[in-house]
């Protein structure tokens, strides 16, 4: 059996692509963070020097923590996010795998009526779906922007995994019927393992949206037990004044579990991403 040899330009192009990716994507951050801990005087003055003696301050962590309910609404933006991911991949999974395998009348149409929800944006019905939710009863509540979400991911996500899963053999499949598997086991089993990157991908386009949206909460859910993270920041942005120090401590405190759920699902992409670049 021939092995497979890597390529070592592509290869070290892969990895300097990366680490540069990686530097481009972090300066940001550390821009915010470390200027989380100083002055308002020593931001404006120098914002890309570290704080020292004279210029470190907590004083943004404390405003924070003393206004409003921060973990409340860090609770919030975990449950909505976590959850809207789940749906989204559940979901738009199980509806690629119907419009990859089966072939049926209007399956192509159905392709392209899912693919509409790429092409316009779901914020253009803000006002249908506020009137949904006042008759459903949801508005002030988690369930309302979950629902938002889904509905928000699932066309990018049945685009991109449906076309991963034609690419999956029909051979392994037909072995996991005759073998005696049930649809859903062949695609829990079979077919779910082998499109993870393409899963982690859709993962990660749709959690940095869900995140940091303002629009949905600000409309959706603004009471105090319902707002996210987001939306729970702009107590410290007013109109002529704004408390730069609470406003990058709570940016720094928010940054943390995004870059956590980013390494988590982002391993399979960028696994995918480098299998494809160095064979």
């Amino acid at each position: 059996m021939n092995k497979v040899k890597h390529n070592p330009l592509n290869l070290a192009f892969a990895h300097v692509a990366l680490i540069t990716y990686t530097i481009i994507a972090l300066f940001p951050v550390i821009v915010i963070l470390i200027n989380s801990f100083k002055t308002r005087k020593a931001i404006f003055r120098d914002p890309l020097s570290l704080p020292n003696s004279d210029s470190f301050t907590m004083v943004g962590y404390e405003t924070v923590f003393k206004q409003g309910d921060f973990l409340q609404y860090f609770q919030n933006s975990m449950i909505v996010t976590v959850v809207s991911l789940f749906f989204i991949l559940l979901f738009g999974a199980m509806a690629a795998f119907a419009l990859a395998e089966y072939r049926f009348k209007g399956n192509t149409l159905m392709g392209l009526y899912l693919a509409i929800g790429i092409m316009i944006p779901i914020r253009l019905g803000t006002v249908a779906i506020l009137q949904i939710m006042v008759a459903g009863g949801l508005v002030n509540t988690l369930t309302a922007l979950i629902l938002v979400y889904t509905a928000q991911g699932l066309p990018l996500a049945i685009f991109i995994l449906a076309e991963f899963m034609r690419q999956v053999s029909d051979d392994l499949k037909d072995a996991g019927r005759i073998d005696g598997l049930s649809e859903y086991r062949i695609f829990f089993v079979l077919v779910l393992p082998l499109v993870r990157p393409a899963m982690a991908t859709v993962a990660v386009f749709n959690m940095i949206p869900i995140w940091n949206d303002l629009w949905f909460p600000l409309i959706l859910a603004p009471g105090e037990a319902t707002k996210t993270l987001t939306l729970g920041s702009q107590v410290f942005i007013g109109q002529f004044v704004t408390d730069w120090n609470a406003v990058l401590s709570a940016l720094s405190m928010a940054i943390l579990p995004v870059m956590i759920l980013y390494i988590i699902f982002s391993k399979q992409l960028i696994r995918g991403i480098t299998s494809g670049a160095v064979k």
